[in-house]
């Protein structure tokens, strides 16, 4: 196939005149700018121009985002003391084990503390959700009545956490 397709372009190179060979290499070189020129440098010189248009823009948008970075960085400290209470750390307890895959049958707010009661839990899930929520939420357990099943590790399980520091 190669072959025929170089026989072919030979031939057809061979019945050109002096002049034709010279127009023809001439457009050849031209038609090889061209290309050249479009596909490579155009596109190049273009997106260094918008890249250059856009370099202030992308600046102001890093300075601001330094900025509000900095800002949340000397927020942060305020926000550590800030505990749930009442509903809301009755919210974020539910989302907390529903996430971890314990489903509390009943999960209520009294007086400062957030009752929560699990049938057929795992004892060490519950440890585990437990010191995570404590160190998380700054509850403690102010109350737990844990009753045994017959299967190994699974517990019926009633606890009162309430915010850190309170009595």
């Amino acid at each position: 196939m190669k072959a025929e397709i170089g026989r072919s372009l030979s031939e057809f190179w061979e019945v050109r005149t002096p002049r034709e060979k010279t127009l023809l290499m001439w457009g050849g070189i031209a038609l090889g700018i061209a290309l050249v020129y479009l596909l490579l440098w155009a596109p190049a010189y273009e997106g260094r121009a918008r890249l250059r248009q856009s370099l202030p823009a992308m600046q102001r948008q890093l300075a601001t985002m330094n900025a509000q970075a900095n800002e949340a960085r000397s927020l942060a400290p305020a926000t550590e003391g800030v505990m749930p209470t009442g509903g809301a750390l009755r919210d974020a307890l539910a989302k907390s084990l529903a996430d971890n895959g314990m489903q509390p049958t009943q999960i209520q707010v009294i007086g400062a503390a957030v009752q929560i009661q699990l049938k057929n839990a795992s004892f060490p899930n519950w440890t585990m959700w437990l010191d995570d929520a404590r160190k998380q939420f700054k509850v403690q357990v102010s109350d737990a009545r844990v009753t045994a099943l017959k299967q190994d590790g699974q517990v019926d399980l009633t606890a009162s956490l309430q915010p850190a520091g309170t009595k």
